[in-house]
């Protein structure tokens, strides 16, 4: 077993010289980190203290929400220290903390967002058996099957990175992502690291989700093709934003996977920051918003509370 005692930590170079509108950067930030933590707490607690919002759809929204919540704290609190720090050096322990962190999220909002197309296929496609299949109590041993699984997954997954020898220390990123990890190791045996990263990270956690939903919503569209208009209302109504959430991950992970193949110094480096950090900035205040304004039962809860 090879170890990295060699280097105690990373440079995250992407940060470079911005002078004083670190400030402005760091209350940016700060603004979307308690807004993604008031947005997502809010609709928690409405489904939590109104018993006509404890049914299976709205416990996989809850579930998204936790998620939500996790995958901005992975990177955000880091993110605005890193912004007023001097250096920008980070630990090999903390660095491989925040890819845990990151890359749970990342396979866990797959992981949600596929089980709720199951969800919508069953209510739209097997209206009648809905209750019979997707039982409260099912839905609370699939979520806590879901989250134990991630969380074991990238363990191991890490667990290769963690075991190799570092020869380089510059990332050149706002924060620490598994493949330039691999990049910096002069291990033998970071091929192997690469290999299980690509196989169990990119095609169970990301491909194998993605196909399920897209089965999934071919089945939804051939029922509605064939359904009444309220039929149809009522897919349209209780789908899109399920779809707007998946097509925004979706949308992450396909630019993540071309800036690692191929060069994207065209891309000003604002911009490049930016979409390099949507998934933390973005996807959680997206599903909150579109949840709560799109869902009429969330809507009329929090207008009671309120």
């Amino acid at each position: 077993m090879e170890n990295s005692s060699e280097i105690v930590s990373f440079v995250l170079s992407m940060y470079g010289d911005i002078g004083h509108l670190k400030y402005l950067y760091f209350l940016l930030i700060m603004i979307i980190y308690v807004s993604v933590i008031l947005a997502n707490t809010a609709l928690i607690v409405i489904i939590y203290v109104k018993p006509n919002l404890h049914e299976p759809m709205y416990l996989f929204l809850c579930s998204l929400f936790v998620n939500d919540i996790y995958g901005s704290t992975a990177l955000l609190p880091c993110l605005m220290v890193q912004i007023l720090s001097e250096t920008h050096d980070i630990s090999l322990l903390f660095c491989f903390i925040q890819i845990f962190n990151i890359q749970t999220y990342v396979v866990l909002e797959f992981q949600i967002l596929a089980i709720m197309s199951y969800d919508r296929y069953v209510c739209i496609c097997k209206p009648l058996h809905y209750n019979s299949i997707i039982t409260t109590r099912r839905v609370q041993i699939v979520i806590l099957v879901t989250w134990i699984v991630s969380f074991v997954e990238n363990g191991v997954l890490l667990s290769f990175t963690i075991r190799l020898r570092f020869c380089g220390t510059v990332i050149e990123k706002v924060c620490c992502v598994n493949y330039l990890v691999l990049e910096l190791s002069c291990s033998t045996h970071k091929i192997l690291s690469y290999v299980n990263d690509m196989v169990f990270g990119f095609v169970f956690c990301v491909t194998a989700p993605l196909v399920f939903i897209l089965f999934t919503y071919i089945k939804i569209l051939s029922v509605c093709l064939k359904a009444s208009k309220e039929t149809k209302t009522k897919a349209f109504d209780t789908c899109t934003p399920h779809l707007v959430s998946i097509m925004s991950l979706v949308f992450y992970c396909f630019y993540n996977l071309i800036s690692q193949r191929f060069d994207m110094t065209f891309v000003p480096l604002e911009l490049e920051v930016i979409l390099s950090m949507y998934v933390f900035l973005v996807q959680p205040l997206l599903n909150p918003l579109i949840y709560g304004l799109k869902l009429s039962k969330i809507r009329e809860a929090f207008k009671k509370l309120s």
